[in-house]
């Protein structure tokens, strides 16, 4: 059985720094897909970051671009996101996720199966 704990949320004013953690266990796969995803109340989830395990190649959406990083260690599955210069519409719940892949990259998944409980992450003054 898949299982996902994120670990790291919390409440940060604008400008602040956090790191995300996420560990990973119950599978086997040689190739995956690890990301981070995140949901504000109203909206739907959206693709944060992610990492191809087969590879390496990580994806990161547009509006996180010079502010976050994600790393991963394979060995341990455990995928780490550090989150910069932070902003109040960064405020919502993230939540880390895991799809085997066969083939392709973690961006071309459209859905993936094992989710994480989510952490909150609050960017407020």
């Amino acid at each position: 059985e898949v299982q996902i704990v994120e670990s790291g949320g919390g409440l940060v004013q604008p400008g602040g720094s956090l790191r995300l953690s996420c560990a990973a266990s119950g599978f086997t796969w040689d190739d995956y897909a690890i990301g981070w995803f995140r949901q504000a109340p109203g909206t739907g989830r959206a693709k944060v970051s992610c990492i191809t395990s087969r590879d390496g190649k990580i994806y990161l959406a547009d509006s996180v671009k010079g502010r976050f990083t994600i790393s991963s260690n394979s060995a341990k599955n455990t995928l780490d996101l550090q989150m910069t210069s932070l902003k109040p519409e960064d405020t919502a719940v993230y939540y880390c996720a895991v799809q085997r892949l066969f083939g392709g990259t973690c961006q071309e998944v459209l859905w993936y199966d094992h989710w994480g409980q989510g952490t909150q992450v609050s960017v407020s003054s």
